[in-house]
């Protein structure tokens, strides 16, 4: 027999984690030209709203910044550009550490209040992760690792977990 849930009606009442007047709705996901750093090979994915990719400035303006920055990450990994809204963007750099942990280091960009991708504030001990849309190109990768990691992992089967993205909706 399952305990009734008694902090359900609560939580709902007082603090869901849903604003008010959100209205939820599909983006797009779409591969981008792969980056190579001096210690990391990084996949790009561009998440965004359907047919509002992210404007080519700001996409070179994260790879430059990327490329400029001495970057904590190393291995293989990828990473997700994601505008949010009209002109907020999260920059994700995930890569595959311990065998099979993910790490990430996280940039922001809020409109042209900044002029550069800067390192995302991340106070206090509960932290944002990734949101809905960004878990659709989390997931795959995170298929597409388990599949390399069953593999010789040799350059061969690096070569085919890079060319293996996801492109679709999220």
């Amino acid at each position: 027999m399952i305990a009734p849930i008694t902090s359900l009606a609560r939580v709902l009442k007082t603090d869901s984690g849903i604003e008010q007047n959100y209205t939820h709705g599909p983006k797009e996901v779409v591969p981008a030209e792969r980056l190579e750093v001096s210690d990391a090979f990084i996949k790009w994915y561009d998440i965004h709203p359907i047919g509002r990719p992210a404007p080519d400035k700001i996409r070179q303006l994260a790879r430059h910044h990327l490329i400029s920055t001495k970057l904590d990450a190393r291995g293989l990994g990828f990473l997700l550009l994601h505008r949010c809204g009209e002109s907020f963007y999260f920059l994700i750099v995930c890569t595959w550490r311990n065998s099979n942990e993910l790490w990430e280091t996280v940039f922001y960009k809020d409109g042209d209040v900044m002029s550069e991708f800067r390192p995302f504030p991340r106070d206090g001990s509960h932290k944002p992760a990734f949101c809905v849309w960004e878990l659709v190109p989390v997931w795959h990768e995170q298929q597409a690792w388990v599949r390399f990691l069953s593999s010789a992992r040799d350059e061969a089967a690096a070569e085919e977990w890079a060319r293996d993205q996801y492109a679709g909706e999220a």
